[in-house]
């Protein structure tokens, strides 16, 4: 086993998923939706916490996973999940009623966040989670940087596409979208990015002041 195997498997086992969270993970993979592993979800939730997020928005619901570990980490915010699967955002509801998240804590949009994100107001979350249509990442991700207020965070999980995204003989439409990102992001100076390779990877970024 490599080097990278081995952090990986550790980092994998060494994760404990609250009872709620893994419950609503198990219903996430009966209905075919793809939630954000624990190693990513616990990394989500330290970012929540460490910015003492109050407005999030998450694009795709994963079923209530990846909500779940944001509101972990943001006990007194706000969750806007946005959603076009009606089965999926039925799944989050339930899954945030189970973990007895306040009613008044989450709203569920059900529609295509493409035409959801461009009527949310400007500089106005901590964080803005994108998860659907890996076809649409980059213009998801636009949308989060302008939803973000500056200091917030746009974040990316996913980013490493199992490895294609390394993989220069790989160019496909959405690994080549990925590693634009990364690549563009990292040459920007509207942001701060980095990417953590753990589990699926996580795309990070910081809204910087406009200003500056």
């Amino acid at each position: 086993m490599s080097e990278h195997d081995a952090n990986a498997r550790f980092l994998r086992e060494s994760i404990v998923e609250p009872e709620t969270i893994a419950r609503a993970r198990a219903h996430a993979v009966e209905l075919g939706a793809s939630p954000i592993s624990a190693v990513v979800g616990s990394q989500i939730a330290v970012l929540a916490a460490a910015g003492a997020a109050r407005s999030i928005v998450e694009i795709g619901t994963g079923a209530g996973v990846s909500g779940l570990w944001l509101l972990r980490g943001a006990p007194t915010a706000v969750l806007t999940s946005i959603d076009n699967e009606p089965e999926h955002l039925a799944a989050a509801r339930q899954a945030f009623a189970d973990a007895k998240v306040p009613a008044t804590r989450a709203r569920f949009i059900a529609g295509r966040a493409i035409d959801v994100l461009p009527r949310m107001n400007e500089a106005s979350y901590d964080i803005v989670f994108v998860d659907a249509d890996p076809e649409n990442v980059i213009e998801y991700v636009s949308h989060g940087l302008r939803l973000a207020r500056t200091g917030g965070l746009v974040l990316v999980p996913r980013i490493l596409a199992g490895g294609r995204v390394a993989d220069p003989v790989q160019r496909d439409d959405i690994t080549s979208a990925y590693r634009s990102l990364v690549q563009e992001t990292q040459e920007s100076s509207a942001v701060l990015a980095t990417v953590s390779p753990a589990g699926e990877g996580l795309l990070q970024l910081i809204r910087l002041d406009d200003r500056a």
